[in-house]
């Protein structure tokens, strides 16, 4: 039986003579921090610090003996094994592997894992990484000039492109082995690798199980079983392949979250030769059918998933890598950012391309969350060299990475790349490159090529965003995927109105992080919007100066009141998703998805993340809930003629209900009321016209729009031209919190729990109030609860100075 000795204790790095104890997995910059030998580079501006890291060469070594099953230095207990290996599943990036002098390979790319033969062999073992800056600059040199929307040289590596830096994440080029080692002893014959081709056919589970065999014997009889649950087969194998069907009848189906269960179903595949148990493959599997729906209409194009035969409209986020060193993030973390995720109503998660492929921890929560997963391929925002050896790279990383994501049910989608069509068309990269190989090649040919031979099972899309076919410009939003930026970086947030794009994959408006990350974060600093810290935490061009515009279109600008610009730009934020994401569910089912830009983040830092970077929930990830929740009511402009509130239903029943709408002054009076019946289908919009009588006129006036607990609103001005009363409200404890009743209008009122202590968190974000109106909000992790701290940290709209 195959028997396998992990290799993560006992390293240690070296660099010019010095040494210190290594952490595997890990990587340099975690080890050098460990040792202190550098700054946290997540402080105050400490990532400038420790830039020299990445232009360095270091060592990991440590002592092995490939042919002694418990690694121990005497040498006992000989492996009765025919062949040993030394695997690496991941490398990080460019490397030198030897065993005793012996030289093992050369490796150079963080996407792929590794495998040597080191039968017999004892001694040291060195992995010695090179510069991954002075490699890229070198293939650029040999390549020529390519392209891209950072500085940085990422394109001409397989290596995470944003560790080169984002206009979201910090410069920290990485070097290590940054996933798991061991050593694996094994005979006659071990399972290479095994394809779980998972369908549906007339109510009965399908899993064809495709498996490749390595052999130390090609003589050896072998044989495969197999078993999903209760059903078994068993077949010869014929060489080093075979194929291993089996039929599992009336299977549960595994669907997204909000559309039913998420059963999960035991795989396990065992190499038999006679009676002997070679090596055994355990996986999860879950039976679902996946479709994407590209097919015209009369609105252009569409891109619409559909899971068992049902229609979605993705309630998405796009996904980055949760920290910087991703060796860092383990089972918990994801398990808890992912659960983050669900509780707000997302069904979807994009893994962004200038990432990774995560881990297995993450598709496993996926899966059981009934997260769906669109996974790119780690290709973004530049133009890539096509030729070899990087061509042969990504080839190999490809088929590796599609096969180990292939038995979760959560994975639906394979995408070829972020924005690269798009940046090839609009970016001048056309003229620039001047016939230049730039990655077409791996989006139009060989991806879909891999996908196709490997998991077709799945849909494959060439990139994000695409029309479909040069036909047309590869952000159109009237055809497939659609990127909306230009609101952000030029207009007001009104501007999500003005299209209906039949998918929007990415969309977002900054924030900063939390008043309690921003303190750890920049510690001793005197907080202002543009102080060298702050600066230092905002990656994005001209950032600061979009922050400022996006404030002074709706509000007066608060010069020199730190706290109240961090209360402004937080609402902001929500406000802006909340106005596209309104209008876009409303619009189902021509739109059929938004996938806000973005999640997390991986760092502190001023940027579009919903979750900061220490893990705290900004304004946005309560709202999101609100937005992505089944049932939304949206007041809606020009739609049946004028006003109307769209009666948004995504759940699976039917939702008939009154609609009871109010006009109202800002001072809490009563202008018209009227009732409205409503029937919305499941998975549905229905659409009610506001009565003239009722439409608000002016900055004193607005429209509420409640049915069964859910409400809109409806102001008809920014906020610096509405007239509000001075806010008035009570705040008194309660078990487990706070409870604020309101004597005046009290419009996106917010606890900042944080500002009570920093492990506090409050149940709610924003929330607005009529006189007379209480609400209870709920607090973890407060210790010593009183009153006007509380009230201290209450922040809400007030008249304009």
């Amino acid at each position: 039986m195959l028997e396998a000795t992990p290799l993560d204790e006992g390293w240690i790095l070296r660099h010019e003579g010095a040494s210190l104890p290594a952490a595997v997995p890990g990587c340099v910059h975690t080890d050098l921090l460990a040792a202190g030998v550098i700054p946290d580079p997540f402080l105050g501006r400490n990532e400038t610090e420790v830039a020299w890291v990445a232009r360095r060469e270091w060592t990991y070594e440590r002592t092995i003996d490939a042919d002694n099953d418990d690694n121990a230095a005497d040498g006992a207990d000989r492996s009765p094994h025919e062949q040993t290996d030394l695997v690496f599943d991941g490398l990080d990036t460019v490397a030198e592997i030897r065993l005793d002098g012996r030289l093992l390979g050369r490796v150079r790319n963080m996407h792929r894992s590794h495998r040597f033969d080191v039968t017999g062999l004892t001694g040291r073992l060195t992995v010695r990484f090179g510069s991954a800056h002075a490699e890229a600059e070198a293939v650029r040199g040999r390549l020529g000039e390519r392209p891209g929307a950072y500085g940085e040289p990422y394109q001409y590596l397989r290596k995470m492109a944003c560790s080169f830096g984002w206009d979201w994440g910090p410069t920290l080029v990485t070097a290590g082995i940054w996933r798991p080692v061991r050593l694996e002893h094994w005979s006659t014959a071990r399972i290479a690798r095994v394809r779980p081709l998972v369908s549906v056919e007339d109510g009965t589970g399908v899993v064809e199980l495709r498996l490749d065999v390595e052999r130390t014997r090609v003589e050896a009889g072998l044989t495969v079983e197999a078993r999903v649950g209760e059903v078994m087969a068993r077949a010869d194998l014929d060489g080093s392949r075979g194929v291993v069907r089996l039929r599992v009848p009336g299977p549960e189906l595994w669907w997204p979250r909000g559309y039913g269960t998420q059963p999960l179903y035991d795989v396990e595949v065992t190499l038999l030769h006679g009676a002997d148990r070679l090596d055994v493959w355990r996986r999860r599997i879950g039976f679902r059918t996946v479709e994407l729906d590209t097919s015209a209409d009369a609105h252009g194009s569409g891109f619409t998933l559909v899971v068992n035969g049902e229609r979605l409209f993705a309630r998405g986020v796009n996904w980055i890598p949760d920290d910087v060193f991703p060796s860092r993030i383990t089972r918990d973390r994801y398990r808890t950012r992912l659960t983050q995720a669900a509780e707000a109503g997302v069904d979807l998660v994009r893994v962004w391309g200038g990432g990774i492929y995560e881990s297995e921890d993450f598709y496993d929560a996926c899966d059981e969350l009934g997260l769906l997963v669109w996974q790119d391929f780690p290709f973004a925002c530049a133009a890539y060299p096509e030729e070899q050896p990087l061509r042969g790279e990504v080839e190999a990383e490809a088929r590796e990475n599609v096969v180990r994501l292939m038995p979760h049910p959560s994975l639906v989608l394979w995408n070829g790349n972020n924005e690269n069509l798009w940046g090839f068309r609009d970016w001048d990269w056309e003229r620039r490159l001047a016939g230049d190989s730039w990655g077409e090649g791996y989006y139009l040919g060989l991806l879909p090529r891999i996908v196709a031979e490997l998991d077709p099972t799945r849909p494959y899309t060439a990139g994000s965003p695409w029309s479909g076919s040069w036909r047309h410009h590869p952000n159109d939003p009237a055809h497939g995927t659609h990127h909306s930026w230009e609101v952000w970086n030029r207009e007001d947030y009104a501007g999500y109105r003005l299209s209906v794009p039949r998918f929007v994959a990415e969309f977002g408006w900054q924030a900063p992080p939390a008043y309690a990350t921003l303190r750890r974060a920049l510690p001793g600093e005197e907080l202002a919007a543009g102080s060298p810290g702050m600066l230092a935490h905002q990656k994005a061009d001209d950032g600061d100066g979009k922050l400022r515009r996006g404030l002074e279109r709706h509000f007066g600008f608060p010069e020199g009141d730190f706290d109240r610009w961090h209360y402004l730009t937080q609402v902001n934020q929500a406000r802006a998703i909340a106005a596209g994401i309104e209008h876009w569910r409303s619009h189902w089912p021509v739109c059929a998805g938004t996938v806000v830009w973005q999640l997390n983040d991986c760092w502190p830092v001023t940027s579009w993340a919903a979750i900061d970077g220490d893990g705290r929930e900004k304004p946005l990830y309560h709202e999101l809930r609100r937005l992505y929740a089944d049932r939304l009511l949206t007041v809606q402009e020009e739609r049946a003629g004028g006003l109307a509130v769209a009666v948004v239903n995504q759940s699976g029943e039917t939702w008939p209900g009154t609609l009871t709408l109010r006009r109202m002054s800002v001072e809490g009076d009563v202008l018209g009321v009227a009732q409205v019946a409503f029937t919305a289908g499941r998975r549905a919009v229905e659409t009610v016209p506001v009565p003239g009588e009722l439409v608000p006129e002016g900055a004193k006036e607005f429209l509420v729009a409640e049915a069964d607990g859910v409400r809109a609103w409806r102001f008809c001005a920014p906020d610096r031209e509405i007239p509000y009363a001075r806010p008035e409200f009570e705040v008194a404890l309660v078990p487990g919190g706070i409870e604020v009743t309101a004597r005046t209008l009290v419009r996106d009122l917010l606890l900042q729990a944080d500002r009570l202590d920093p492990a506090a968190r409050a149940d709610r974000g924003l929330v607005t109030l009529l006189p007379g109106e209480r609400v209870t909000i709920g607090v973890e992790s407060w210790e010593n609860a009183d009153a006007a701290a509380a009230r201290a940290a209450l922040y809400c709209m007030e008249p304009t100075r």
